[in-house]
C-alpha cells in the first residue's frame, strides 16, 4: 500500500513565519516516526537559503494521521542546515531546557477572513456589524460566523489525535479560538503547529482565510486582538500549595520583560494596550482571576490551596509555541532556583 507523507515545516519570512508543505509517497508505511525520512527542500525559495547553496534539510519530529486525505499522515519537521545543525529560523531549536515536568495549554485564536472584502466573517462590505458583545460563546447566524469550517477543523484535530481540549467564538465577529493541552515544550509546540496547518488548509476549502495577525482590525478599533494565552505548571506548581512560589514565579516573569515580549509574536503592541483584557506591553503585572493582568492566577489555583496553574496572558496568536513555552520554563526555573 502507498501512504502519503505531507512534510510540514516553518520558512524564514520575518516578523512571522509561515507553514509550507510537500508530500511524498511512502511503501508500506508502518506509521511510525523513525520511518519517517529525512528530506530537503529548496531553500532559496523560503527565504532560508541563496540560490547558489540552497539545499536544507526537513528533519521528522512528529507525525499524525490526516483525517483530510486517503492513507496520509502529517509529519512535523524541524528545519536544518545541510550539515545537520539548526536552522537560524528553527524555533523548536529555542527549547534547550525541555522538561516534560512542564504542562502547557495553549489557548489559539484566530479571526476568519473573507478574502473579497478582506474583513472578518460577519463585516458587511461597508461599514461595521453591531458592537462586540453577543458574539462570544454566541449562538445563532447573526452572531456566529464561519461555525461549519471551525466544527470541521474540530473533528479533524480529534481524528488526528492532538488534545484539542475545546472551541468557543470569540468576542469579536468572526474571531474563534481552541485550546490544546500538552506535555512537554516539544510536544505542546509541534501539536499547536499542526492544528495550525490543518485550520489553514480546511480554509482552501471554504474559501476563507485564517488571520493570525494580533490585531487585524486595527489597533484603534473597538474590537478585541487575538491572543495565545500560554496556561502553564510543573510538578511545583500542582503540588505545592504555597502561595510564595506563585508569588516568586510572577515576579521572576516581571523581570524579563523584554525577553518574554521579544519571542511573544509580531505586532502585539497593537495588541497589548492595556484595553480589551490586556495589559500594557510596556507594564507587568499578576493578580488572582484578573484577565487585564499579564499574567492571571486562576481562581481555581486558590480555590485548591495554591495548586494548579498560571496564564501568560500576553502572547500573541501568531507567536511560536516553541519560543513561547521555551522562555516559560526558562524563567520559572529562574524563580524557583531562587527559592
Amino acid at each position: 500500500m502507498k501512504s502519503k507523507l505531507e512534510y510540514i515545516w516553518l520558512d524564514g519570512y520575518k516578523p512571522t513565519q509561515t507553514l509550507r508543505a510537500k508530500t511524498r509517497i511512502a511503501e508500506n508505511f508502518s506509521g511510525k516516526l523513525e520511518d519517517c525520512p529525512v528530506w530537503s527542500f529548496d531553500g532559496s525559495s523560503t527565504q532560508q537559503a541563496e540560490g547558489g547553496d540552497s539545499d536544507c534539510l526537513l528533519k521528522p519530529v512528529a507525525i499524525y494521521p490526516d483525517p483530510t486525505r486517503n492513507n496520509a499522515y502529517v509529519v512535523m519537521t524541524e528545519v536544518l542546515n545541510a550539515d545537520g545543525t539548526p536552522h537560524a529560523t528553527n524555533g523548536r531549536a529555542t527549547i534547550t531546557e525541555e522538561d516534560e515536568d512542564f504542562w502547557f495549554g495553549f489557548e489559539q485564536e484566530y479571526f476568519l477572513m473573507d478574502p473579497q472584502t478582506n474583513k472578518p466573517l460577519g463585516f458587511p462590505a461597508d461599514g461595521y456589524p453591531a458592537p462586540q458583545g453577543p458574539y462570544y460563546c454566541g449562538v445563532g447566524a447573526d452572531k456566529a460566523f464561519g461555525r461549519e469550517m471551525v466544527e470541521e477543523h474540530f473533528d479533524v484535530c480529534l481524528e488526528a489525535g492532538l488534545n484539542v481540549e475545546g472551541i468557543n467564538a470569540e468576542v469579536a465577529a468572526g474571531q474563534w479560538e481552541y485550546q490544546i493541552f500538552a506535555k512537554g515544550a516539544h510536544d505542546a509546540g509541534d501539536q499547536i503547529w499542526v492544528s495550525r496547518y490543518f485550520l489553514e488548509k480546511i480554509g482552501e476549502k471554504y474559501g476563507v482565510v485564517v488571520d493570525w495577525h494580533p490585531k487585524p482590525l486595527g489597533k484603534e478599533l473597538d474590537w478585541n486582538g487575538s491572543g495565545m494565552h500560554a496556561n502553564f505548571s510543573n510538578g511545583l506548581m500542582r503540588t505545592c500549595g504555597d502561595k510564595k512560589v506563585f508569588d516568586a514565579i510572577c515576579e521572576e516573569f516581571g523581570k524579563h520583560i523584554q525577553e518574554h515580549i521579544d519571542v511573544y509574536g509580531a505586532y502585539n503592541d497593537q495588541r497589548l494596550t492595556g484595553l480589551h483584557e490586556t495589559a500594557a506591553i510596556t507594564d507587568f503585572s499578576y493578580g488572582v482571576s484578573d484577565r487585564g493582568s499579564s499574567i492571571r492566577i486562576p481562581v481555581g489555583t486558590v480555590e485548591d490551596g495554591w495548586k494548579g496553574r498560571l496564564e501568560d496572558r500576553r502572547p500573541a496568536s501568531n507567536g511560536d509555541p516553541y519560543k513561547i513555552a521555551a522562555v516559560i520554563i526558562k524563567t520559572t526555573h529562574k524563580a524557583v532556583a531562587a527559592l
